[in-house]
């Protein structure tokens, strides 16, 4: 025991992201955090596991689990980063319902709340804040952006604010966002791995620009961006646009956040009450690995009678001996 707590070692967490790249995140550590989220087959919350209901293996081994109690009315930091560029301004309408969804955080009394807005700039609009009063009228300001949706910069500037934040404090991050990021200078790697050292959980709520315009045509909201026929353009543009990658969704999938769509402000409204249903609901599971071996290790958290539910978790990480 003595040899094993004198060795340093650096676990990484690793997913593959889906061009077949791997992104290797790293802190330091003896033992692996995996907080993980349980839904059934209806994408409801499953409340009530013990730690003998979980299996997590350790390249195929089973690892003894133990599973932290969250503590009852633990304090929140949210970041809120909104997009503001490109087309962001035609969803304005569809998030109004943002404001009083997050009344009963500041309802509890330790919430703190900070708003980024980005386009082609990441902008603090507004430091934590306990005053409900202030984020509400920052979040009723919100102005149009310029073409770009930096949306890799904003994952990274708001992790960072949330890094600063005090020990015990459930650190979390909303995203409102289109799918494809346009003009940021991080890496996928570079932010996830920074949510990943801040134990931060990221919930990102997208919209896809090409499927609202449709919408908005449909329902006459875009008068501006309708065109006499078919606009060959724009419809090359799109399909352009459908086949780059989602970045808030594969975010999410590499960190063991959550990923939905919107498409109306009565979706949008749906998706933000499973996101503050979900704020307490993860279970604090973590193992310390029996002499870890340098290198690559995939992890499998799974449930030992799993009943359609799924189990939303981090996958993999990396370990590196004392130099």
């Amino acid at each position: 025991m003595r040899r094993r707590a004198a060795i340093l070692v650096s676990l990484v967490l690793l997913v593959v992201s889906t061009a077949g790249q791997e992104t290797t995140l790293r802190t330091q550590s003896n033992v692996v955090l995996v907080p993980a989220l349980v839904k059934d087959s209806q994408g409801q919350v499953v409340y009530g596991l013990q730690s003998k209901d979980f299996v997590i293996e350790d390249d195929g081994v089973e690892q003894p689990i133990r599973l932290d109690e969250v503590p009852e009315g633990q304090p929140i930091s949210l970041v809120m980063a909104v997009q503001t560029g490109r087309r962001a301004n035609h969803e304005f309408e569809r998030i109004l319902g943002l404001r009083s969804m997050i009344d009963p955080l500041f309802a509890q009394g330790t919430a703190r709340v900070a708003v980024v807005e980005f386009d082609s700039q990441v902008h603090l609009t507004r430091n934590f804040s306990k005053d409900e009063i202030l984020i509400e009228d920052d979040l009723s300001n919100v102005q149009p952006g310029d073409g770009g949706a930096s949306i890799l910069d904003a994952i990274n500037y708001s992790v960072g604010l949330l890094k600063n934040e005090p020990e015990g404090r459930l650190r979390v991050l909303l995203l409102i966002s289109e799918v494809h990021d346009h003009g940021s200078d991080v890496k996928v790697e570079d932010a996830v791995s920074s949510i990943g050292q801040s134990n931060s959980v990221m919930y990102a709520l997208t919209f896809s620009p090409g499927v609202s315009n449709i919408l908005d045509t449909g329902r006459g909201n875009n008068k501006e961006e309708m065109h006499q026929g078919v606009n060959f353009l724009d419809l090359a543009y799109r399909v352009g646009q459908a086949m780059r990658k989602n970045i808030p969704a594969t975010v999410a999938s590499m960190t063991g956040g959550e990923y939905e769509l919107f498409t109306s402000r009565k979706k949008f409204e749906a998706r933000m009450n499973d996101f503050a249903n979900h704020l307490h609901s993860r279970y604090l599971l973590s193992f310390a690995p029996r002499e870890p071996r340098p290198g690559l290790h995939q992890i499998q958290v799974r449930l030992r009678d799993p009943q359609k539910s799924t189990v939303l978790a981090r996958t993999s990480y990396w370990v590196e001996g004392a130099k």
